[in-house]
């Protein structure tokens, strides 16, 4: 029985960012989607943050329109973010944790700690037609609270796993040294070990009959032993990958049409 390829949603919140660094109209997101759709890429996604520090509300609004594939609205469960949802209804809305000094998402939901208003965010964003995935560790206990959450999905964190093939962030001594050998499996003890963790969640994620998704800190490289993961009859375990620094600073040197294609080809074929 033949069964869908991975997805690949392209997050070009850093397309976004170029913009507000100068306060210009480009580039144009809408252009840049465009490119991304001509890449093979089936979902375009951003991340409408409190301090608005690169998409804007109007932005999401103007893809919400415009877009011919899926739009993926990552967001904080608050009642500003969930009123704007509502009334823009992306197809997907994925639930992150957020602190306003960091400068990506680190790490996932607390769902113990936010189990009622996680809840009732899930449920209203539910009522109002869009599907919602929650951005969480890889535990098999965090599968297990999100499918009692209503979740449609979760999007497993990966940062951990991939910091782990890229030798550790490293911001005040200069940027880190990506690894060699991880395309070809000799990957470190420690990726190893965050890579068993993610297979363990993707498999409970299907026991329970959430759809699996996976992001953050993904490059050409180190995706692959990830998308690699089978189940026992050899199908891919998981469903949709949203990768978005790699493939924009790829596309400053290549293009972004093109940086989406190589990214498409990696994980449809590891």
């Amino acid at each position: 029985m033949s069964h869908p390829l991975p997805r690949l949603g392209v997050n070009i919140d850093h397309i976004a960012t170029l913009r507000q660094l100068r306060g210009t109209p480009y580039p144009d997101l809408l252009q840049a989607a465009r490119l991304v759709e001509q890449g093979g890429g089936q979902q375009i996604t951003v991340h409408l943050r409190e301090d608005r520090r690169h998409i804007q509300d109007a932005d999401v609004k103007w893809l919400r329109a415009n877009l011919q594939v899926a739009l993926n609205l990552e967001m904080g469960a608050t009642e500003e973010m969930t009123s704007i949802a509502r009334k823009i209804r992306p197809a997907w809305a994925c639930l992150v944790p957020e602190k306003r000094q960091e400068v990506t998402t680190e790490g996932g939901l607390d769902l113990k700690k936010g189990k009622k208003r996680i809840g009732s965010v899930v449920e209203r964003l539910q009522k109002a037609g869009i599907r919602v995935s929650l951005f969480v560790e890889p535990t098999v206990e965090a599968m297990r609270l999100s499918a009692e959450l209503g979740a449609d999905a979760v999007e497993l964190h990966t940062g951990r796993y991939c910091l782990a093939t890229q030798g550790g962030a490293n911001r005040k001594g200069g940027p880190a040294k990506l690894l060699t050998g991880v395309a070809q499996g000799t990957l470190p003890a420690k990726a190893r070990t965050e890579l068993k963790r993610i297979r363990a969640a993707a498999e409970a994620c299907r026991e329970l009959g959430l759809h699996c998704h996976a992001g953050h800190g993904f490059d050409y490289d180190n995706v692959r032993p990830v998308a690699a993961l089978r189940d026992a009859v050899g199908v891919e375990l998981i469903e949709e990958y949203n990768i978005g620094h790699a493939i924009v600073c790829r596309a400053a040197l290549v293009g972004l049409e093109r940086a989406v294609r190589e990214m498409v080809s990696v994980i449809v074929a590891p």
